[in-house]
């Protein structure tokens, strides 16, 4: 059974910065696998904010956090992180970090595309 278990979530305040970590175990996880985060707000859909496609080949931003929020992986530890920073009372949220095997790109930003998720980790921010 495959598990992703987030953490490093928590309260800042505005302009201040969080760094997410998520543990894949389970099984032997490929260096094919693309990873990502999603995130979802109180009362809104949740959305797609950063992924890892198939290893480290390319990384993919939402344009919300794009040069606020990095998105890496150690394949060794199978472990994805979210290193958000200039945090705005706008990325409060859940969230949740998800994997998934046979990823085609062009559906990298779909919730549907990938097979596992972890619980999410809460993140707070105050203006």
């Amino acid at each position: 059974q495959v598990q992703l278990v987030e953490s490093g979530g928590g309260s800042v305040e505005a302009g201040g910065s969080l760094r997410l970590s998520c543990a894949a175990s389970g099984r032997t996880f490929s260096r094919d696998e693309t990873m990502a985060w999603f995130r979802q707000a109180p009362e809104k859909e949740g959305e797609f904010v950063a992924a890892i496609f198939r290893g480290n080949v390319r990384t993919y931003y939402a344009d919300s956090v794009k040069g606020r929020f990095t998105i890496s992986r150690d394949n060794a530890k199978n472990t994805v992180d979210l290193q958000m920073n200039s945090l705005k009372a706008e990325d409060t949220a859940v969230y949740y970090c998800a994997t998934d095997r046979n990823m085609i790109l062009g559906t990298i930003r779909l919730d549907r595309a990938y097979d596992y998720w972890g619980q999410g980790t809460q993140v707070t921010v105050s203006s």
